[in-house]
Order: structure tokens, then C-alpha cells, then sequence
């Protein structure tokens, strides 16, 4: 029996997309209106998060016998794993003489000040209390109220993920920007093969949002992977909350596969500008039965992931950086 078309189509995930020079690519300028961007980021920005700010990546914390130190918002935070693996926070001032805990060590537990062996077990001490911390199995957050000034919440606000299975890779950078900045850029899909012509082709806007209630931005595109061939997916851009963009696949190869991106205020650098930690995590999955080669492989993927991330990110902080440049300087356009 021949396979029907569909079976076949189901088969091989792969195209072959004719080949069309970048200067003849259909314009995008009239259809990314700044008022489309502008209202989506204003909406995001009104979403409750809780005060909870990303970390990093969950495997990062508790390597290596030190904590994991991150700035957030101009507070310096500490994070480090129990002996039973449960994730902890803290401010990262030690109390004694204000060393950079940072710096620290992690024993059997307990953080252990490297100026003069002060022992922080995660409890209150002298003025040192700690922080709600969250590990979601893929990322770690944080909890400042004083920083985030909104009603808190008990757990953040985790976007809908692959309930099994994914193989997931985290790709952190920074840049100087503000979170605004990043988060628009996500949610302009409008750029997408016109500034990252070697990753994507032939990308449409197939729905943007409107008045109706639906607030996603739904897209067709492909993914290149070698030569003329390519991936087509159909994916929907959504923001969750104020620094978090989330793209899911919704048809086509990698149903249900997830990229979350998170954007967390730094601080001033030293020029005074403000700097702004973009973690971007991937959560890929398939129902081929090879996937669970691509599983097996995790550990020799996730280079590969962080790679392709990075390279689309130093294009993308260009954009949120001339963005930040133009808003701070009275230049941006509209």
C-alpha cells in the first residue's frame, strides 16, 4: 500500500524551499506597526509576576562548591543548593564585614564566608535573611518585593511547559538594555528572516494581536537547517507576564516544544547604563520514536542549543540595545 500524502508528509519532517535572495524578501515594515508592539509590551508589562526574578539555569546552581552569584535590580543575591538538594537564596552581603558572598564556599550545605568563615545554613542571621527561592526543575528564581513592589505571589509565574520528555538547554547573556527592551524585541516576530536570514525563511505574521481578546502573536516560518532544506512550523508568541516572552510550537515538527525568554534587570554598569540578563530557555520535544536518541544525547546537545541561541541573541541585543539607545536619548521613533 502507498503511503498517502499526508503519512509521507509526517514522515519527513524536512522541505526543500526555494531559494529567494535577501533583498527580494517581501517587506515586513507596514505590517510591525510600533503601535502593535507598543500595546503588546504595555499589556505584558501590566501582568502580575509576583516579584519573582530568574536566577539562571537550575543546573548551574550548586557546581563547583561555590554559590551562584547574580545582581538583580542593584541587589546582589546568592544562591546554593542544601546536602538534600533543595535550592536556597539569600542577599549576597555577607553580614559580618559585607564580603561578596559570591565568592564564598558551599559546605555540606551551609555557605561559609571566605574573609572570615562566618556559616550561613539558609536561616536568619544578624540581619541576614533569606530569600524565596523557586527551582522549576529547568530554571531558578528569586523573590525581591522590595524591588518588584507588586502583591507577591507564592510561586512565579512558570509558562505552560512539555509535560514530559523535553530536552531543555539554557542560554544566558547580557546586555545594555532595559527588560522593555528585550521583551520587544520578542515580541516583533516581523524581523525574523530579515535579521536572522541564515536561521529562518519565508516567515509571516499569520495573526497579530487585536481587539478580540486573542493577545498572540501567530507565525509561519521555517527553519533552516542545511542548504535549500528546512523545517516549516506554525508558532505563537505570548507574554505571560512583564519579562517573560514565550514562543510555542503549535503545528508541525516539535509540537508542544517551548523558548522562554526571561528578562532580568541588573543594575547600572559602569558607564551608568543599565544592563539586563537575558535567559533564554529551550525546552525541545518530538513524538518520533528517534527522539529518544536526541534524549540519550541531552548532554552533547545542549552546547549545540546554547550555540544556535547565542548566535540569534547577538543579533537580537543589537536590536534591544539601539532601542534603549534611542528611548534614553528622546530618539525613538513614534
Amino acid at each position: 500500500m502507498t503511503d498517502s500524502p499526508r503519512q509521507r508528509r509526517r514522515a519527513l519532517p524536512l522541505r526543500s524551499a526555494r531559494p529567494v535572495r535577501w533583498e527580494h524578501q517581501t517587506p515586513t515594515w507596514r505590517d510591525a506597526r510600533p503601535s502593535i508592539i507598543a500595546d503588546a509590551l504595555k499589556r505584558s508589562a501590566a501582568r502580575p509576576s509576583g516579584n519573582w526574578y530568574v536566577l539562571g539555569a537550575s543546573r548551574d546552581i550548586g557546581r563547583g562548591g561555590r554559590p551562584f552569584g547574580r545582581t538583580v535590580g542593584g541587589v546582589e543575591v546568592i544562591a546554593w543548593r542544601t546536602e538534600a538538594g533543595e535550592l536556597r537564596a539569600g542577599p549576597g552581603a555577607c553580614p559580618h564585614l559585607g564580603a561578596p558572598l559570591r565568592d564564598a564556599r558551599v559546605v555540606c550545605g551551609t555557605v561559609v564566608c571566605h574573609w572570615h568563615g562566618l556559616s550561613l545554613d539558609g536561616g536568619p542571621f544578624a540581619g541576614w535573611d533569606p530569600l524565596p527561592a523557586h527551582d522549576d526543575g529547568v530554571l531558578a528564581w528569586v523573590r525581591l518585593d522590595a524591588l518588584g513592589g507588586e502583591p507577591p505571589l507564592e510561586r512565579p509565574v512558570v509558562p505552560e511547559r512539555p509535560r514530559e520528555g523535553a530536552v531543555d538547554a539554557v542560554f544566558a547573556t547580557v546586555g545594555r538594555c532595559e527588560p522593555e527592551d528585550v521583551v520587544a524585541n520578542r515580541l516583533d516576530p516581523w524581523h525574523g528572516s530579515w535579521f536572522h536570514p541564515y536561521s529562518f525563511v519565508g516567515l509571516t505574521v499569520a495573526k497579530a494581536p487585536d481587539d478580540d481578546g486573542d493577545d498572540a502573536f501567530t507565525v509561519d516560518v521555517s527553519f533552516k537547517v542545511a542548504g535549500r532544506l528546512v523545517v516549516p512550523v506554525r508558532a505563537v508568541f505570548t507574554a505571560p507576564g512583564p519579562r517573560t516572552v514565550v514562543m510555542r510550537i503549535t503545528e508541525g515538527e516539535g509540537v508542544a516544544s517551548v523558548v522562554e525568554t526571561h528578562a532580568t534587570p541588573v543594575g547600572p554598569g559602569p558607564d551608568g547604563a543599565p544592563r539586563t540578563a537575558v535567559t533564554e530557555a529551550v525546552l525541545a520535544v518530538s513524538d518520533r520514536r528517534g527522539f529518544a536518541v536526541a534524549r540519550a544525547a541531552a548532554p552533547a546537545l545542549r552546547p549545540l542549543m546554547r550555540w544556535a541561541a547565542g548566535r540569534l541573541w547577538r543579533d537580537d541585543l543589537a536590536y534591544a540595545q539601539r532601542r534603549w539607545l534611542l528611548r534614553s536619548t528622546g530618539r525613538f521613533p513614534g
